[in-house]
């Protein structure tokens, strides 16, 4: 992406900053130091790191080790790399020092309580006055509205995932197993140009398709039976994230029931997007569709969530999150019904938020559930 991209994130970020408690902020998830710098290097382990940002109001610095050194140098160029040898705890108090730090805000969803401890230990060892405090908020505030040329390449990673999906439902049959099929789907997915997937590829038949995380296995597809997929493709760093339940063979009375309220209760709710509503409230309007039906108490979890570089992303689109919704912002909807022992049906697509309400980016045919 052009550096401006970059250099309006920073600026905007800055503002944040002023505005805050901090003086320093230190960004340490893969995406937001993406988000901001473009540096794509992905952490290991839980104690594994790719490095992390410290920027001020003057300074933009990003530690690496030498595996990343070159990779950030190239792919950051508004930052100032360090590279360190003994270790990023070891660093960090001098890079502080040098900065005159003295209020500290870290991004603690990634930060290990080791690597908490050890960082306060090794400044308190730097005889450094600072003060570390925790904050999420900030970079969460700055990408939960998309501009337009993160909403042009989320769209162009879901056409190569609804590609690819057109292409899998050709090569159906029965007796394949949900593991064969999730692979043959992801091979597709990364033959027509995706960078990874967003996920690994929920495929799940029967009574598994009952389990809304369900993980592929063995089980092999039968007639007349749902078969639930949940896929996504990630294409220059960002996600796309869309689910399809078909049938193999004849449908069924059964499935044509559930399928019919899933699919209304999505539209319902998506009718009903627009700036300024709560998440909460439309959350609400697809849960009450489907509890008013013969399956109450079976639609599980949230209806949806926010996509981005990230596939889970603010807004959260449930009965505990009351974040107004936004022009900019890229959400999915997602209903479910899941019965034990016969399955379930999801059908997801993703939202943008315009000024004039909801715009599907999705375009697969819902009357073609048949296979």
């Amino acid at each position: 992406m052009p550096t401006q991209i970059f250099e309006k994130r920073i600026t905007k970020l800055r503002k944040e900053i002023a505005n805050s408690d901090f003086d320093t902020i230190i960004i340490l998830s893969d995406e937001n130091r993406m988000y901001l710098s473009g540096y794509t290097g992905e952490d290991g382990g839980y104690g594994e790191t790719a490095g992390i940002l410290v920027i001020t109001e003057n300074d933009l610095i990003l530690t690496c080790d030498s595996r990343y050194n070159t990779q950030a140098e190239n792919e950051a160029p508004l930052f100032s790399v360090i590279c360190y040898e003994k270790s990023l705890t070891k660093e960090l108090p001098k890079i502080l020092k040098s900065i005159n730090a003295s209020k500290v805000g870290f991004e603690t969803e990634r930060l290990t309580f080791k690597m908490y401890e050890t960082i306060l230990k090794e400044i308190s060892e730097s005889n450094l006055d600072i003060k570390i405090s925790a904050d999420n908020n900030i970079l969460i505030n700055l990408r939960i509205k998309k501009d337009e040329s993160e909403i042009s390449m989320i769209q162009n990673a879901l056409k190569i995932s609804e590609d690819s999906f057109l292409q899998f439902k050709k090569l159906i049959k029965e007796g394949m197993t949900e593991k064969e099929a999730a692979w043959i789907f992801e091979k597709l997915i990364r033959e027509n140009g995706a960078d990874s997937l967003s996920f690994d590829v929920i495929s799940a038949s029967g009574e598994n398709s009952a389990l809304p995380h369900a993980i592929p296995g063995t089980r092999k597809f039968n007639k007349n039976e749902p078969l639930l997929f949940d896929f996504g493709a990630r294409l220059n760093g960002y996600c796309s994230d869309t689910s399809r339940t078909l049938i193999l063979g004849k449908s069924t009375d059964k499935f044509d029931q559930v399928y019919n309220i899933v699919f209304q209760a999505q539209k319902k709710a998506v009718d009903q997007i627009r700036p300024g509503i709560k998440a909460s409230e439309i959350d609400k309007i697809a849960r009450d569709y489907i509890e008013n039906t013969d399956y109450k108490g079976k639609f599980s979890h949230g209806l949806g969530h926010g996509v981005g570089i990230a596939i889970h992303e603010a807004p959260r689109l449930s009965k505990f999150d009351d974040t107004c919704l936004e022009q900019g912002m890229i959400v999915t909807i997602e209903p479910g019904i899941y019965i034990p022992g016969w399955g379930g049906v999801r059908l997801e697509n993703m939202i943008e938020v315009t000024e004039n309400g909801a715009n599907v980016l999705n375009t697969l045919n819902y009357e073609d559930y048949q296979v």
